[in-house]
């Protein structure tokens, strides 16, 4: 390795650039602590720094009911691929709420709107499309969603999300403050629908 008047450093005999002072990449395996995007790579060079994701998965999955209001820690990414429930309340405290969802093939969520809280949600895995607006005969916001993106329902907003892929769409939701009692469970959308209607009575 040597240095190189032009900005550059190279890595080994490979003439693999190891450092760019422009845009701050690194790229060799030698260099301990630098970003590594080849899981591959890290492999090769154990002695590395280890990035998060490198780290082994939790094998056992999580019992599914409401941790809150203790101080939980959770994969989120995983458990909501486990829940196959239309809605589960995973953490229910006194101002944020975390619930889980699976809406089947060909199913949403409902049209519905919440008046005095604000909304969350992150597609894990699925597709779908998430509609809002001022009236539920005007949903003027329309937006495709699918795995890993996220998006804001503000108090007020009519709106529904419909699953538009061919496998069930697996996401989390976050309500500030709750939305649903504490430890609700919906095994499918029928279960919440009369459960929502006994609610509101």
């Amino acid at each position: 390795m040597y240095s190189n008047p032009n900005a550059h450093q190279y890595c080994c005999n490979t003439n693999t650039p190891l450092y760019h002072v422009y845009n701050n990449i690194y790229q060799c395996p030698y260099f301990a602590n630098t970003p590594m995007y080849s899981l591959d790579l890290w492999s090769q060079f154990p002695g590395q720094y280890l990035s998060y994701m490198n780290q082994a998965k939790v094998s056992a999955p999580i019992k599914l009911r409401d941790y809150g209001p203790n101080p939980f820690t959770v994969d989120i990414e995983e458990v909501a691929k486990q829940n196959n429930n239309f809605r589960l309340a995973l953490w229910t405290g006194k101002h944020l709420q975390l619930t889980l969802m699976s809406i089947n093939v060909g199913e949403d969520i409902g049209l519905e709107i919440h008046s005095n809280l604000d909304q969350f949600i992150r597609i894990e895995e699925g597709q779908g499309i998430v509609k809002m607006g001022d009236t539920k005969n005007k949903l003027d916001y329309e937006a495709n969603v699918c795995n890993d993106y996220a998006f804001i329902i503000p108090a007020g907003k009519w709106h529904n999300l419909i699953n538009t892929g061919n496998k069930p769409l697996k996401l989390y939701s976050v309500y500030a403050p709750p939305q649903h009692p504490f430890g609700t469970v919906h095994k499918t959308k029928a279960d919440a629908e009369a459960s929502e209607k006994k609610y509101d009575h």
